[in-house]
């Protein structure tokens, strides 16, 4: 009896993962998908504490102090941690999350190898993989956490390529030997333990800023398959399906994400990810020419005229946390018969669906939200484009700049509206750490200040005409 209300919640917990999978594809039921899986993670959680009971000594789970004391902590620092982020910090706390799971995938590899039965081939090979991908996943995403908050820099490693597939080979390499029975010191797994943290460390420290939502997805995506190779290991199914539910998430989201960015998925396997052009950038600045700057006053006049405004928010936006400010504006120009939509990059923001999130916790309606071809589509008919902070995904080298990093990535073409007001607080370039020609170009305006505090004064100005 006591299995069958164990299987009966490995159930309910498999399917509330997939029902709270397919929710948080919609903003209006995000939350309630999240709160569905919860609820499933709980379910399962608690009948494995009290009904699971060892294949080899039909024992149940007796340390009830040490598993009940260590939920109480989670829960509280988990609970602490999440009411007090700001949104700015989102994408590094998803980072320290992320990698979290792969530290506990690492350890379940750890602790079963340490086990006193004897490995068949099946089993090691599990733990093998599930201890090397979930072991990249932590130490890189423990990298991309000090890299997003700033207490990490981007540093190439020289030789960094050699060194990735020296370090993939000798993974491999001692990999199949311990499998093949051809050595079994425990040294060669915790070799491979220690090459697999520094590849993970190695792969993620040269990349460079515009490229970290990709790699947040790419670790993503590795913890979720190291959690199933634990879903294999204790013949869990619920730890399976959450497993491949994640990994197979994760993989999709990567391929998208480095389509929008013009990247090889080959290439973020091997480290050269956001890696310079060799030979280029190396020769005197280009110069340029000077900025137009315009009022809040003729800003407000250009847009309740218009027809059609889309706004195009960046990691400004979060930083000045504006959301609401920005959706008081959207509303105050409907009301003066002004269409307004925002055009979303798929790399906005430091993590994926970073803007979409963003705007969602202002209740901007999903429908306004256009993807980057459907917003290109509509940019000749567009009169006004307001661009609150973004940066790199509007920069115009990425289509005529050979030598740019980003050359070759999609961008929102904006010069074909007819006004361009970008909103910055400085001309400082912006997280790729290049200078954006579309601030010179003849139809580009600046308007210089914070973003809650312009688009505030601009909701004022528009009030009164």
């Amino acid at each position: 009896m006591e299995q069958l209300i164990l299987s009966l919640s490995y159930l309910v917990g498999s399917i509330t993962f997939i029902m709270g999978l397919k929710m948080l594809s919609h903003p209006e039921k995000a939350r309630r998908g999240n709160l569905i899986a919860a609820t499933g993670m709980t379910i399962a959680i608690f009948a494995t504490i009290f009904l699971w009971e060892s294949p080899e000594t039909h024992e149940h789970l007796h340390n009830y102090g040490w598993i009940f004391g260590a939920l109480l902590i989670g829960t509280v620092v988990g609970t602490m941690t999440a009411k007090k982020v700001q949104m700015t910090a989102m994408p590094e706390m998803v980072s320290l999350f992320n990698g979290m799971g792969g530290a506990c995938a690492m350890l379940i590899s750890v602790i079963e190898y340490n086990k006193p039965e004897p490995l068949t081939t099946d089993r090691l090979s599990v733990i093998v993989l599930g201890m090397v991908i979930g072991t990249v996943s932590f130490a890189g995403s423990a990298i991309a956490w000090g890299k997003l908050n700033g207490r990490i820099k981007d540093k190439t490693i020289p030789g960094g390529q050699i060194i990735n597939f020296i370090l993939l080979g000798g993974m491999l390499v001692m990999a199949i030997a311990l499998i093949g029975g051809f050595v079994s010191s425990p040294a060669v797994f915790y070799a491979i333990l220690a090459m697999a943290a520094l590849y993970g460390i190695l792969f993620v420290m040269p990349i460079g800023g515009a490229d970290m939502p990709v790699v947040i997805s790419l670790l993503n995506s590795f913890t979720g398959v190291a959690a199933a190779f634990g879903g294999f290991l204790y013949n869990n199914p619920v730890m399976l399906t959450g497993g491949i539910l994640v990994g197979s998430a994760g993989t999709i989201l990567t391929i998208l994400m480095c389509k929008a960015m013009n990247r090889s998925l080959k290439n973020v396997l091997l480290g050269s990810f956001g890696k310079k052009p060799v030979g280029t950038g190396d020769g005197p600045a280009k110069e340029q020419g000077s900025v137009k700057e315009i009022s809040l006053s003729d800003t407000a006049t250009l847009m309740a005229y218009s027809q059609r405004v889309l706004i195009i928010p960046g990691y400004g936006l979060a930083v000045a946390q504006a959301q609401h400010a920005c959706h008081e504006l959207e509303k105050i120009l409907e009301e003066k018969g002004v269409e307004v939509e925002y055009g979303i990059h798929p790399v906005a923001g430091r993590m994926p669906g970073h803007m979409n999130v963003l705007l969602a916790e202002a209740d901007v309606p999903y429908e306004k939200l256009l993807e980057m071809e459907e917003a290109n589509e509509k940019m000749a008919s567009t009169n006004v484009v307001l661009i609150l902070g973004a940066n790199d995904v509007v920069n115009p080298a990425a289509k005529e700049d050979p030598s740019s990093p980003i050359y070759g990535m999609p961008i929102l073409e904006v010069e074909k509206a007819d006004h361009v007001i970008v909103n910055k607080r400085s001309m400082k370039p912006g997280y790729a750490g290049i200078e954006n020609d579309l601030f010179y170009k003849p139809k580009t305006s600046m308007l210089f200040g914070d973003a809650k505090k312009v688009l505030q004064d601009l909701a004022s100005e528009l009030k009164q005409l």
